[in-house]
């Protein structure tokens, strides 16, 4: 890794600087409560890792019939853009639910202050999950730049870890990517531009988020998307494409389908929504037919 957990993450301009540096603090006091020795023994009493990009290419056996592209379905209380969405969630049920409606992978934001999250939520879903051979794959989504979160994340069940390009040095990128790995997880590299994408793939990574959302403005824009997959795929043949962001009924998860991604990351709409599995299969472009059959 870089000399330092603050030489790895840079200054971006954004909401994303405030989020990091609450992040530091809040870092010191979970290594003193918890030393890197203990997250290697809590590891050492977890299950392996579930292949990450597999459930987003092949899905599960628990799909529906008829799925034309996989979710990553998010636990989220709240956010900088959107505020509270749901502050009461509870974290296991709420990824139980989404396991029945066949979602591959369940995100989990674990950022606490901005986002209502915790570390705790992470070990409450992949408790949830024990001993599903066909479970879905577990994510930690939080603001990574320190091994200690890696560690922390597999200490906790997560089975891949969000990367997100803006706000680290390239060095760290590919540092953090290949300690993932070391972890026997994968990880989820979010970008929103061009520059973004480049150092990704330079990074080495495998699974490529596109975040709809630019983080400056908070404007939210699909064709983000349909403008950096193609890119993605001539250069870097084999790559996992995740669309993230603005995504909520089934016209946007058809464009997103139709630019190439393997899946949809959707958190506000499946937290918002009454019925949780009927959205869940709208997303997943399940024919109107089948989803009414399904059980």
């Amino acid at each position: 890794m870089t000399d330092s957990a603050a030489d790895a993450a840079r200054e971006t301009g954004t909401v994303l600087d405030r989020i990091v540096a609450d992040r530091r603090l809040r870092l010191a006091e979970d290594r003193r409560a918890r030393p890197e020795a203990v997250l290697t023994d809590m590891a050492a009493g977890r299950s392996a890792p579930v292949g990450f990009t597999e459930r987003l290419r092949e899905g599960r056996a628990a799909a529906p019939p008829g799925a034309h592209v996989r979710l990553i379905a998010e636990i989220k209380r709240a956010s900088p853009s959107r505020g509270v969405i749901d502050a009461n969630l509870d974290a296991a049920a709420q990824a139980r639910e989404y396991a029945e409606a066949g979602a591959s992978a369940v995100s989990v934001l674990t950022e606490p202050t901005f986002f209502g999250g915790s570390i705790e939520d992470l070990a409450a879903v992949a408790d949830a999950f024990a001993g599903d051979a066909d479970r879905p794959a577990v994510l930690r989504k939080d603001f990574v730049f320190d091994p200690y979160q890696v560690a922390e994340a597999r200490a906790h069940g997560a089975d891949a870890v969000l990367l997100i390009v803006m706000m680290l040095e390239p060095r760290a990128l590919t540092d953090l990517i290949a300690l993932i790995e070391d972890h026997g997880m994968e990880a989820l590299v979010e970008v929103h531009d061009e520059d973004e994408l480049g150092a990704a793939i330079d990074a080495g990574a495998r699974v490529l988020g596109v975040n709809n959302r630019d983080l400056r403005t908070f404007d939210e824009d699909l064709g983000t998307f349909e403008r950096l997959a193609p890119l993605a795929l001539d250069a870097a043949a084999g790559a996992t494409l995740v669309a993230e962001s603005a995504i909520a009924h089934a016209a946007d998860a058809r464009r997103m389908a139709d630019a190439g991604a393997h899946a949809l990351l959707v958190g506000e709409a499946l937290v918002r929504t009454g019925d949780i599995r009927a959205k869940a299969r709208e997303l997943m472009l399940v024919p109107a037919a089948q989803r009414a059959g399904a059980p």
